[in-house]
């Protein structure tokens, strides 16, 4: 394995540190900037609208610029944007500068994963796809935990100023270890890529995918408030079961990414209803210390167990458009961390209390069950197969590209081949519930 996918590793951990450590600095950050915890929470949503805009936007205005080159000026406006949120003298320049750092994560996502892809054999595709996507994985165990801790002692800036730095340390890397990649020689056309959108299996993934990770954001967004105002447990507990959840997230991501390969719809249904299993627990259960810290590790390991599965049956249904499907991948995962925290910083803005953010997020993992089961009807029936062949189809005539296609997300990795009309293989990798 190159070097170089290393440090593509190292500077998704950055990137992933900066997406999900807020859940542990809302408290500091609502005292500082003088606002309430639900507009704090907005700085989540702030970075998820960066990230479902700047995917496929990035992914589209950087087809025919140099990829090296571009990698170093994303991860540069990225560590810029850090600096500027630790220096932010109010909220609006905080928000701003969380906007700013999600669209360059974004377009490191779309194309470190196209450099990581083009610098290994294919048989060392998915090996090399997740060791850049471990680096996410880091990021939840490791870095999130940090930044709360950071937060806890030095205040919330000081979780800036390491991101910060972390982010210089993947610049050098990024400079002195990515090579040179040649831009293909037959550039992908948008016109046959966009007949993606006219599939309804498509727009089911996206749904289930945002719906499916927004309940989850929804609840662990606010986790903190829940674990100290409600479950009664002294801040610096917080660090150490955000670090639990990042656990569960490994081992949900290895069991879900290996069961998956044969069982893509049994893992989409067991894994979100066991999501929606442990939200109602946390809701029914909130005030007890115990349960709140064995269910944090449970929705971690539920969350990231369905994440493969989401990611294989966007690419089975999309595979055909490569230079899309990851950006729509992406775009989906982070229409959920943004409207999962929206819905819950409404039901604490309505008084309902913060144990009320799991019931909203069980909610929406119900809708995202219905979703699955009317994609099961569809594919069973063999409904929108034959638009999916046509694309497919008319892909593989105009650009050549359908067979692999590679997607990233802040919520993970997955190989697709052959379009809808494939087999559902889902390759192991951790999702984004950044999640």
């Amino acid at each position: 394995m190159p070097p170089a996918v290393y440090i593509l590793g190292l500077s998704v951990f950055a990137l992933g540190t900066s997406e999900f450590m807020l859940s542990g600095l809302l408290p500091p950050i609502a005292d500082d900037m003088n606002v309430s915890i639900p507009q704090a929470g907005l700085l989540i949503s702030a970075f998820a609208i960066g990230m479902v805009v700047g995917a496929p936007l990035l992914a589209v205005a950087t087809l025919r610029l140099p990829r090296r080159t571009t990698l170093i000026a994303l991860i540069s406006v990225f560590g810029l944007g850090q600096i500027a949120g630790a220096l932010a003298p109010t909220y609006e320049v905080l928000f701003a500068s969380r906007v700013v750092s999600a669209l360059a994560c974004a377009g490191f996502w779309a194309v470190g994963a196209a450099v990581a892809i083009a610098m290994v054999p294919v048989n060392q595709r998915a090996r090399a796809m997740a060791v850049m996507i471990g680096g996410l994985s880091i990021a939840n165990v490791l870095g999130v935990p940090l930044g709360a801790f950071l937060g806890e002692h030095f205040g919330w800036r000081s979780a800036f100023w390491a991101v910060g730095a972390a982010s210089a340390v993947a610049l050098i890397g990024v400079v002195t270890r990515i090579p040179y990649i040649p831009l293909p020689e037959k550039k992908p056309e948008l016109r046959r890529e966009l007949a993606i959108y006219r599939d309804r299996q498509v727009w089911l993934a996206i749904v289930i995918t945002a719906l499916a990770a927004g309940g989850v954001f929804c609840a662990f967004s606010y986790l903190a408030p829940l674990l100290t105002d409600v479950a009664g447990l002294d801040s610096g507990w917080v660090p150490w079961i955000l670090g639990l959840f990042g656990i569960g997230a490994l081992v949900g991501t290895t069991i879900g990414g290996r069961v998956a390969d044969a069982h893509l719809f049994g893992v989409l249904l067991s894994g979100i209803t066991a999501s929606t299993v442990f939200l109602a627990a946390l809701a029914l259960f909130a005030s007890s210390q115990a349960a709140v810290v064995a269910l944090a590790f449970l929705l971690g390991l539920s969350a990231f167990f369905t994440a493969p599965a989401l990611n294989a049956r966007m690419f089975n249904v999309a595979g055909a458009a490569p230079t899309l499907a990851g950006a729509t991948t992406t775009a989906a995962f982070n229409l959920g961390n943004t409207s999962g925290p929206w819905l819950g910083g409404t039901v604490i803005d309505a008084d309902f209390g913060f144990a009320a953010t799991a019931w909203a997020g069980a909610a929406m993992t119900v809708l995202a069950l219905a979703a699955v089961a009317v994609s099961l009807r569809l594919q069973r029936s063999g409904g929108g197969r034959s638009r999916s062949r046509l694309i497919a189809k008319s892909a593989a005539a105009g650009t050549g590209s359908a067979g692999a296609a590679v997607g990233t997300g802040s919520a993970g990795a997955a190989v697709g081949t052959g379009g809808a009309a494939g087999a559902e293989r889902a390759v192991p990798g951790p999702g984004r519930p950044g999640l």
